[in-house]
């Protein structure tokens, strides 16, 4: 049977409509990158002053919702820091990806362009060959962690005392682990051949485990200029790095088909401050490459909102040292944008259709309080109780990548998380994680001390928020608290020396105020806590005093000048011990 003329007009109308129609989950495809000037002499540009440039609006769609792309429209609707976070206080972060396997620990992709680092260079050498020969792109095609099991290393994690997870979406690298529509530089498509966030995200949601993803891509257009240079010395001087390779290079090659540009982006060391061996630039903006900088903005925003739409975090990570991406200075410096508010406020609106609830929030690495982030302490701890905003302290075992020869000591991770804590803090954990995704044995040995420890004491943990006062104890040279060193968790923090009298407070959930001695007294020993004294005016009548791990009762008494505790002869613990002080 002949269908109609106008029948068929209507079923074409009909099909052209279901083509162009989007649902509200649909995001926009990315334009093509731009064409980019040639490059000038290096560090003959002066970047243009960050004032005299506006802070652009990027064009892309935002899910409804009362959000809007501004930071006021952030700060006006955000309903706060969702409980969640004070209750888990405890996560591990899964900072792992292709980095991993140069095993020379943090930025090793950038300093394998680097003939003057000490580390990743001639690990680099040695592993692969010379940078001009061998790149971070041909690291990309040959690495396989094919040891990784995010369903056994999620419930380790768990029985050590994680309560979320934060697990790296994309590193300054700019290689994709996750199946993305924006980046065709990722693990699916290259190297391991696996949706690794997919891997990570069943697994959190196996266990009952929050988790966030991180993103660490607004460093790649000044972090990747090592690869733009060449030896300046030996056999390979003036030899080009791959940096400089194209897409036409790649005929006949493993990476045929893969614009080089999009994972190591353009040559910007025209610009003074851009480059080696400045590591951060200064504020400024890449004037005679705005086109170039507004596509990478945008493919940065999409990107993140790729992982929003598909993998429902709980939380969003960015990293930086300014007040945001892309905002003309530190980190973000190059271009202004509303990139940042943009995507949260899309993953703001998209939760509350969702979930029926904004429950979600985003970490933005030390911007200044604001409603609706999370902020972090990388490098120490604050000396005082820091409560104007959520923030998480943040620090890896040995470095952020993994390299032989790391100290697995339990008593520091239990130290670290305490320190944290007791200033209000939530406390993340970085596991180093082996190329092959193996973890060393010590370092499942301590997580396994770390979770008998917090399966014990973290009454005292999960749920607390900060007392009266963080600590007493011991002072320094420099008149404060003594505290565990800053940095990386590692033989400095492992043979650092408490004593009893270092002591922690936290305020438990449940009321009770919690005394974390830094180091265990030995049994039968009396230790004096001033600060729970009657002078010290802190708390009224103390009803009981029990120690965590120990079944029986404790002889205690207090005076003006201090609390004073006779610990039983056997300890539960050799490292940290908490009091319960009920009151």
């Amino acid at each position: 049977m002949r269908i109609s003329d106008l029948a068929l007009a209507a079923v074409i109308c009909l099909l052209a409509a279901c083509e162009t129609v989007k649902t509200s989950d649909d995001l926009p495809p990315l334009p093509p990158m731009p064409e980019v000037p040639q490059p000038a002499p290096i560090g003959s540009v002066q970047m243009a002053s960050v004032d005299d440039y506006p802070d652009e609006r990027l064009d892309l769609p935002v899910t409804p919702g009362p959000f809007q792309p501004s930071w006021e429209s952030i700060e006006e609707n955000y309903p706060g820091t969702p409980g969640w976070l004070r209750e888990a206080k405890f996560g591990f972060w899964v900072h792992f990806g292709p980095q991993a396997a140069g095993e020379s620990g943090d930025w090793y992709a950038r300093g394998l362009y680097d003939e003057n680092n000490t580390r990743a260079y001639p690990n680099h050498l040695k592993r692969y060959g010379h940078p001009s020969e061998v790149g971070y792109k041909d690291v990309l095609h040959t690495w396989n962690p094919e040891k990784l099991d995010p369903k056994w290393l999620t419930s380790l994690y768990k029985k050590a005392g994680a309560r979320f997870l934060m697990i790296q979406g994309v590193h300054h690298d700019n290689f994709d682990l996750w199946d993305s529509k924006y980046q065709p530089w990722n693990s699916v498509n290259i190297g391991p051949h696996r949706d690794l966030l997919r891997e990570w995200v069943d697994a959190c949601h196996k266990e009952g485990m929050r988790y966030g993803v991180t993103f660490h891509h607004e460093y790649t257009w000044w972090w990747w200029q090592t690869a733009f240079g060449c030896d300046t010395k030996g056999d390979k001087a003036g030899v080009p790095y791959d940096g400089h390779l194209t897409l036409e290079d790649g005929k006949g090659k493993w990476w045929e088909g893969y614009d080089p540009r999009r994972l190591y982006g353009i040559d910007l060391r025209e610009y003074v401050s851009v480059g080696p061996p400045n590591v951060v630039p200064d504020a400024g903006i890449f004037y005679r490459h705005l086109d170039y900088a507004r596509w990478y903005a945008t493919q940065w925003a999409l990107r993140i909102m790729d992982v929003t739409h598909r993998y429902d975090p709980d939380f969003i990570y960015t990293d930086g040292i300014t007040q945001g991406p892309f905002w003309g200075d530190g980190t973000g410096a190059g271009f202004k944008c509303n990139a940042m508010p943009l995507v949260m406020a899309d993953f703001y609106n998209r939760t509350l259709r969702d979930r029926g609830e904004v429950n979600t929030f985003s970490v933005v690495k030390f911007r200044r309080p604001t409603n609706g982030t999370v902020t972090t302490e990388e490098f120490d701890y604050p000396d005082q109780i820091k409560t104007e905003q959520p923030w998480i302290r943040e620090t890896p075992v040995g470095d952020w990548y993994y390299a032989p020869g790391f100290v697995y000591d339990a008593p520091s991770v239990l130290r670290f998380v305490v320190e944290t804590v007791c200033r209000d803090g939530n406390a993340a954990l970085n596991i180093p994680i082996k190329p092959d995704g193996s973890l060393d044995e010590a370092c499942v040995r301590m997580l396994e001390e770390v979770g008998e420890w917090m399966s014990v004491c973290g009454e005292g943990i999960y749920g607390s928020s900060a007392w009266k006062v963080p600590a007493e104890g011991n002072l320094g040279e420099d008149g404060k608290l003594v505290k565990l060193p800053g940095g990386g968790l590692g033989k400095k923090q492992a043979e650092f020396k408490f004593s009893p009298e270092d002591i922690r407070f936290t305020l438990g959930k449940n009321g009770d105020v919690y005394a974390f001695c830094m180091a265990a007294p030995k049994g039968g020993q009396s230790i004096a806590i001033k600060s729970l004294g009657t002078a010290a005016k802190l708390l009224d009548e103390i009803k009981d005093v029990s120690l965590l791990g120990h079944n029986g009762k404790l002889e205690w008494r207090r005076d003006g000048d201090a609390l004073e505790i006779t610990c039983p002869q056997e300890m539960p613990f050799d490292s940290v011990v908490a009091f319960r002080i009920s009151f």
